[in-house]
């Protein structure tokens, strides 16, 4: 009943799990859906230089031929300069400077000790400089007007009465002041010096530049602008087949497609729309989960990973539709490349390659030249995965930037030369964007790092850093037990070789080859290779006792592990890399010297449990064979040979790597590099 109520249990718990799977699924279409803009798509490519393949293609319907960009530009330009910068005269400011002068005049003429009977001279001649400058105007020069030419047309407003002068008729302060001296300098009769102070003092503009005015007509003339030339009508052909795409051409399909797009939003039924995203997109992801169940059952069968990929390839796919809505200049800055590197670090190069190609099919219906697009994109990305195949060093991050970069140029050079046909007319700004994106694809290494921490997941990154012997647990394993230092050291070069030829993550060998020993440092003299000539300290104890303090380095290197927050996947070498087997030793003397009493077998077995992958297979493989090696007394070619056989037969038929996925060719291949690299470190030399 308890093992009928354990499978039911598990049952629930496995369909607990796939419902959760298929609600991150649900959520992930609708997001990206929702994400998306919701516009039908133009069924065309086509670009300047093409030659037009489909069929004639017949306008379904009138539309106007849209302007370029240059023309544009051209005609408000013309209509900028058409409106004349709008000045207010200021009809009382005049008289108001007249009776100014006056006063002032009265009040300095005591002062000045000229005539009292010129007093009626200087009046009349200040007062008729006055009202002629007035009459006439004066203002302050805009310098936005006078960056063509000094003197620039006005319209003077009067009363509402417009009037068209030019600034070179009229006068500004300093134009007005040399004016007066250049008048007063001919009367012999008048102190200019005094007159002249007066009449500075009087000198105001009486046009005010009115900017609201001027903005504002500025403003209605830009918007009265048309942004169409001429008309395709209803049947017209737009683009003959076998016809070069020039000019021309290039924007009546230009006014095509915004033509296309307008009446879509306008006529077409956005739910179809919608409906067509959801299936492109569930579609997708459909294949994605698939690929997982078919080929990553691992993956498949965690939720937390599979949450952690439907992540990545929502996001960016949200920040595609982010950078259509913002009206991005270019879609190219976007980094895509730092999808495949993420899942690439992550897992492995064939989810990172189908995740890629993917998200890239999806990304391609909704922007321009979507062919281009997925040459680019897709083999940036084949690039950026294959130049991080085996990450050993950080400076790989920026070696496959570069590489990134280069495999960039290549394609735009290359469809530069098709759609160009000349190098000199490439316009090499248009590779900006590209740069711009792998610099943010270095942003991966950041993101990575969170991903680590937030789902728990162990990259090589993160490897890198733990196979570095100045780590603390092997700094202390180092001093504290230098002979199982040295030991795991060279377990790890032996298994790093194997698996690296039989096909696995040889970090993760390395890694855990490292750390699977650790455990001994709590009583390091208890085992062989820390021990020194003549003392021994198991001879004081029981066989029993002596065997729990070995299987119990074990236990503890995975308290040890965990304390020092080594990663799971690290901390299973530690507890698989002695499987169930028995301690042999203490279990044969303990037998040999009481036949007569009863053994419990599992007081000498370790608890497990057994390697159940490659990795872990080939750590217990290259750890029996070392430490074995290590009682050769006259180690040579041939016991060297025997060695390793024996050891591997007897972990075989100890079904100790049944459930490692280590095939028998493996097994050939892990016992030759075991036999060549023990020669080696042996000095063992071939007879000839």
């Amino acid at each position: 009943m308890a093992k009928l109520s354990n499978t039911r249990q598990k049952a629930i718990l496995r369909k607990y799990s796939d419902n959760v799977k298929y609600l991150m699924m649900a959520a992930s279409i609708c997001l990206i859906v929702f994400t998306l803009p919701k516009q039908a798509k133009f069924r065309y490519e086509y670009d300047r230089g093409r030659i037009w393949t489909q069929k004639d293609l017949v306008s379904p319907y009138n539309f106007a031929i849209l302007k370029t960009q240059p023309e544009i530009e051209n005609d408000q330009r013309a209509a900028l300069h058409s409106i004349t910068p709008i000045y207010q005269w200021d009809s009382e400011l005049e008289q108001a400077q007249l009776d100014g002068f006056k006063n002032d005049l009265e009040i300095k003429w005591h002062d000045s000790g000229i005539n009292d009977k010129k007093k009626q001279t200087y009046l009349n001649t200040g007062g008729d400089l006055l009202r002629e400058i007035y009459d006439t105007g004066i203002l302050s020069l805009n310098p936005k007007y006078q960056q063509n030419q000094q003197n620039y047309p006005i319209t003077i407003l009067n009363k509402n009465v417009a009037t068209d002068k030019n600034t070179a008729d009229l006068y500004t302060k300093e134009k007005a002041l040399a004016y007066c001296d250049e008048q007063l300098s001919r009367r012999k009769d008048i102190d200019k010096t005094f007159l002249l102070d007066l009449i500075q003092d009087r000198l105001q503009n009486n046009l005010k530049y009115d900017d609201k005015l001027t903005t504002r007509l500025e403003k209605e003339a830009l918007e009265g602008l048309s942004q169409t030339r001429g008309m395709v009508q209803k049947g017209e052909v737009i683009v003959g087949k076998g016809s070069v795409i020039n000019d021309v051409i290039y924007q009546k399909l230009e006014s095509f497609k915004k033509a296309f797009e307008d009446n879509a939003r306008v006529n077409g039924d956005r739910r179809l729309v919608l409906l067509g995203q959801f299936l492109l997109v569930s579609l997708v992801i459909c294949l994605l989960v698939v690929f997982l169940y078919l080929f990553r059952r691992d993956i498949y069968e965690d939720n937390r990973l599979v949450c952690l990929i439907l992540l990545v390839v929502t996001a960016m796919l949200a920040s595609l539709s982010l950078a259509i809505r913002l009206q991005l200049p270019n879609l190219y800055y976007i980094p895509y490349c730092i999808v495949p590197i993420i899942i690439r670090i992550l897992f492995d190069t064939r989810l990172a390659l189908n995740i890629h190609i993917l998200v890239i099919l999806v990304a391609g219906f909704f922007v321009p030249n979507s062919f281009e697009f997925a040459y680019f994109e897709i083999t940036a990305g084949m690039v950026s995965i294959y130049s991080i195949k085996n990450l050993i060093r950080r400076e790989q991050f920026l070696i496959s930037a570069v590489i990134i970069t280069f495999g960039y140029f290549l394609s735009f050079l290359g469809i530069s030369f098709i759609r160009e046909g000349s190098f000199s007319n490439i316009d090499w700004m248009d590779f900006v964007p590209f740069v711009v994106s792998v610099l943010l694809t270095l942003l991966a290494y950041p993101l990575i790092y969170a991903f680590e921490k937030v789902f728990a997941i162990t990259s090589d990154i993160t490897l890198i850093e733990l196979t570095n012997t100045n780590a603390p647990l092997l700094r202390e394993l180092a001093f504290t037990a230098p002979g199982t230092f040295q030991h795991s050291l060279q377990v790890a070069n032996l298994a790093e070789n194997a698996i690296f030829s039989i096909g696995g993550n040889a970090l993760l060998v390395r890694a855990g080859a490292l750390y699977h020993d650790i455990g001994k440092i709590e009583n390091p003299l208890y085992f062989i290779e820390n021990q020194s000539p003549g003392f021994n300290p198991h001879d004081k104890l029981s066989y029993e006792e002596s065997a729990q303090i070995i299987i119990r380095h074990v236990s503890k290197g995975i308290e040890m592990a965990r304390k020092a927050n080594l990663p799971e996947i690290v901390v299973d070498f530690i507890r698989t890399h002695h499987g169930n087997t028995r301690v042999d030793y203490f279990y044969q003397s303990f037998l040999k010297n009481f036949p007569e009493k009863f053994v419990n077998e599992n007081i000498f077995r370790y608890p497990g449990p057994i390697p159940y992958s490659k990795e872990t297979g080939v750590l217990m493989l290259a750890d029996s064979v070392e430490a074995a090696s290590r009682s050769l007394r006259e180690p040579d070619e041939k016991s060297i040979s025997d060695l390793v056989d024996r050891i591997v037969k007897y972990k075989l038929n100890q079904d100790q790597l049944k459930d490692s996925n280590i095939t028998l060719k493996d097994i050939e291949t892990i016992k030759t590099i075991f036999k060549r690299m023990l020669g080696s470190i042996y000095h063992v030399r071939v007879d000839y």
